[in-house]
């Protein structure tokens, strides 16, 4: 007579329930990471604005960061989210940056650069609801 040698009934319920719970704990692991891959995107996109109200400092000569502001001194208007695109704005030496009105995870989080001062180098402190969700 042959033995059959083989798996038995138990050995592959556990081989499923470690495989279960690995896959509970990559889950949401994986998604904060394709969600701070998919942020850096905004944080990019804050570079222009960055550039330009360094410009304005160093070439402008605003008296206070309140001068500073979308739209003038070449500093690009701002732009609202929308289903499509990213919101930006400057405010008193702010830069402002929200993630665009979509269906994700990330609709509306917002990712703040603020100016020191308005004497070059310009020291930048980031901030926005990015730092609370882990995303910047």
């Amino acid at each position: 007579m042959r033995k059959i040698r083989g798996f038995t009934l138990i050995e592959i319920l556990i081989v499923v329930a470690i495989i279960g719970i690995l896959t509970t704990i990559a889950m949401p692991a994986y998604q904060n990471y394709s969600n701070q891959a998919a942020f850096s995107e905004l944080i990019l996109a804050a570079t222009p604005r960055k550039i330009a109200v360094e410009l304005a400092i160093q070439t402008r000569n605003p008296s206070k960061l309140d001068d500073l502001d979308g739209g003038s001194l070449a500093i690009p208007t701002d732009i609202t989210a929308a289903a499509t695109t990213h919101g930006a704005a400057v405010l008193d030496g702010t830069i402002i940056m929200t993630w665009q009105d979509d269906d994700t995870d990330l609709a509306g989080v917002t990712y703040t650069l603020t100016a020191g001062d308005i004497t070059p180098p310009v020291q930048w402190t980031k901030g926005g609801t990015c730092q609370t969700n882990g995303l910047c």
